[in-house]
């Protein structure tokens, strides 16, 4: 079995005060192929969860004022529902969202405060650099969703990404 080796991890800071966090990545990928896994269905659904768990896409409309909806497969079969509001969209250069748990319907669950996230690509003479800027409604929000594991949930999909942009997938 062929095993990945990892040229470089996924830089998380933290900002308690100011209800934020930056996640940054370097990936040895060009620009397209980055913003390709960003930004179709099949491949998404490649990389977006954090292994064991699996993604499944319901919908997709890729578009400002489009929405994502998904769940996040379980090995027991439990499913977590969640969905992404295209905000803005600048072809190969940033994404702009706003996010929140959702039920199988595709409706925000009520009293769960939704988060804002930007993400940013930039070209670089080796690859692609992601920048994922993440601004919570309050910090309890924040503080509650780093300890459900969104950090090390996020180190690991980046670390699924890696390893696809290294195959033929994509």
């Amino acid at each position: 079995m062929k095993q990945a080796v990892l040229k470089h991890e996924a830089r998380i800071t933290q900002d308690l005060p100011g209800k934020t966090v930056i996640v940054t990545r370097d990936f040895d990928a060009p620009l397209e192929k980055v913003w390709r896994a960003f930004s179709q269905r099949d491949i998404l659904d490649k990389w977006w969860a954090p292994k064991p768990f699996g993604i499944e896409t319901r919908s997709l409309d890729f578009k400002p004022g489009g929405i994502w909806h998904f769940c996040m497969l379980t090995t027991k079969g439990e499913r977590f529902w969640w969905r992404v509001d295209y905000i803005a969209i600048d072809p190969q250069r940033s994404i702009t969202t706003t996010s929140g748990p959702s039920d199988e319907n595709g409706s925000l669950n009520d009293g769960i405060p939704t988060m804002q996230r930007v993400t940013e690509f930039k070209s670089t003479p080796t690859g692609t650099l992601v920048t994922i800027t993440i601004k919570f409604e309050d910090e309890a929000h924040l503080q509650k969703m780093v300890e459900g594991g969104m950090l090390a949930g996020t180190t690991a999909v980046f670390n699924n990404l890696d390893e696809l942009l290294g195959s033929d997938i994509i």
